[in-house]
């Protein structure tokens, strides 16, 4: 404590007055400590007042004070900064503090990645550097590095890659080339020199949560939801949600990563809170219920109104489907099996509702077995599927047709259903093409609607054990991201199941037991219209 008492009067200009912060120049040096003394002799006063910030600092309530330590001294940071292991530090987890577990004003020591509260001379972080002979501290939220229990503030240029690990930022410059095939060119390389592409890296399966990794990858890699995530600066009364999401979302796509993987528990910790316990970590569950929470719950923390286009998420997602509906009139003549029909001649009544995806029914699996006593796995076409929104579908009291076309369609296969006893899961094969899926054919619109012709981008499946019973504890969920765009060799895929990432064969993808897909429109050409051409396997 003697070096610090013996800085206070030589860096005081006047009573109350905080040094200028100055270059570190010799000459420029010298001339202040000539030119430094403390005026009209209230040494003591100084010395309360650097008490006083001192104090301040103990409770978190000014960050920028450097209690008992001129800027203008030659300063040994260099002498620590050698103790920093970046292969320790691990910014995914909640920024609470070990001891305390309070948020409020956390530190992460550099050294041994653990959290700690504070960094006056009664905080944790300040014990700790004692203790255990740790030194380099971050401030997680401001990334401003000191050197405890000194008190310091560092600035070095080798620090950078830190801050931009805790704090990822984007431009537009580089948001523009995600969707690129150049993209695919420019891997990344972690602290072990281990390539990785950004955005196309694993989540960490914390317990139970493989079901809520393949939403974030699938929402994390539609551009205009991510890039207003990458560009996002909040600061003002967004939710936590909305800023974890965010944090996530740049972790994800962050091209300096330490490590090829993230770890989602912060976001996921939030989810816990914000959904009362309904999305844990510690249990299985359903990815369409989740994304359905999810979209809404966003919508609602981002302002947005039951208005078209009021948020990212309705201007992205969201639709119009009309549903015809007909009472059911029971004919005294009719026999108990006959089921009621569409009667063009009574009352229609029509509705016209929004949406943020829509549901496909499969059609039933086959109730027997085949010559050598195995399941027959039946397919279907996605068109055969899609009828249902037609709105000429038969045999129904209930018809579909859809009025608007969103930018990016979500279709759901409702692949699991429940009985008085079980519930059931459907194995059927649903093909697909990979690209120029048309809708104009479900679409009711004006000939000014934009293109009608969708890519798919991403689609998630479900594997669990053989049979026809849905086994929630031995179940497994992937996605299939689409890198780049266009078809061709410019164009490839991934699988992802949460730290397994490897390239697949577009050929692969329709195999998989497809529970959600996320279609993105296809941009008109120069004379208005989209190529029509289904180009699945294009080299």
């Amino acid at each position: 404590m003697a070096s610090r008492k013996q800085a206070i009067p030589s860096d005081s200009h006047s009573f109350g007055e905080r040094p200028a912060k100055r270059a570190k120049v010799d000459d420029e040096r010298q001339a202040s400590t000539s030119s430094a003394e403390p005026s009209n002799g209230m040494e003591d006063s100084i010395t309360g007042e650097a008490r006083l910030a001192e104090d301040e600092d103990e409770e978190g309530l000014e960050d920028e004070v450097e209690p008992g330590q001129s800027k203008n001294e030659p300063r040994a940071s260099d002498l620590y900064l050698d103790t920093i292991n970046r292969a320790l530090l691990d910014f995914d987890f909640e920024k609470v503090c070990s001891v305390s577990m309070s948020n409020i004003n956390t530190y992460g020591c550099l050294v041994c990645g653990k959290y700690f509260q504070g960094r006056g001379r009664n905080s944790y972080a300040y014990a700790h550097s004692i203790h255990d002979d740790h030194h380099v501290f971050i401030n997680l939220e401001t990334t401003k590095v000191y050197v405890l229990p000194d008190g310091y503030l560092v600035s070095d240029p080798s620090l950078e890659d830190i801050s931009f690990v805790l704090n990822p930022s984007f431009t537009n410059i580089s948001t523009s080339t995600l969707s690129s095939p150049s993209h695919l060119l420019k891997p990344s390389y972690d602290l072990s020199s281990k390539p990785y592409l950004s955005g196309y890296i694993g989540l960490n399966n914390i317990k139970r949560n493989d079901h809520m990794n393949v939403i974030i990858h699938s929402l994390l890699h539609i551009p205009p939801l991510r890039d207003y995530l990458l560009l996002s600066s909040f600061r003002g009364k967004e939710s936590e949600l909305v800023k974890r999401f965010a944090a996530l979302a740049k972790k994800i796509w962050n091209p300096r990563l330490f490590k090829s993987q993230v770890s989602p528990h912060e976001f996921l910790q939030e989810v816990n809170r914000a959904s009362a316990g309904k999305f844990r970590l510690e249990q299985q569950g359903d990815p369409v219920e989740f994304l359905g929470w999810l979209l809404n719950r966003l919508h609602k923390d981002m302002g947005g109104t039951k208005k078209k286009n009021s948020s990212i998420i309705f201007s992205t997602f969201q639709g119009e489907l009309r549903v015809e509906t007909q009472q059911v009139v029971v004919r005294p003549d009719s026999t108990g099996s006959e089921k009621p029909q569409f009667d063009i001649d009574r009352d229609i009544k029509a509705t016209v509702s929004p949406f943020l995806f829509l549901a496909v029914d499969l059609p039933p699996p086959p109730l027997f077995q085949d010559t050598i006593e195995k399941n027959i796995i039946p397919q279907v076409s996605i068109h055969s599927v899609l009828a249902k929104y037609d709105g000429e579908s038969a045999g129904q009291l209930r018809r579909y047709k859809c009025q608007r076309l969103p930018q990016y369609i979500i279709l759901h296969y409702k692949r699991f259903t429940k009985n008085a006893f079980v519930e059931e899961k459907n194995p059927t094969i649903v093909t697909f093409p990979l690209r120029g899926v048309d809708f104009r054919e479900y679409l009711d619109a004006a000939p000014t609607h934009p293109s009608t012709v969708y890519d798919l981008i991403a689609n998630v499946t479900h594997e669990s054990v053989a049979g026809t019973t849905r086994d929630k504890e031995n179940t497994i969920w992937k996605v299939h991201l689409r890198a780049a765009g266009g078809g061709g060799e410019g164009e490839k895929w991934f699988q992802i199941q949460d730290l397994i990432v490897e390239e697949t064969r577009k050929e692969m993808i329709f195999l998989g037991e497809t529970v959600l897909q996320i279609w993105e429109r296809r941009a008109a050409n120069a004379n208005g219209n989209a190529s029509m051409k289904m180009d699945v396997d294009r080299r």
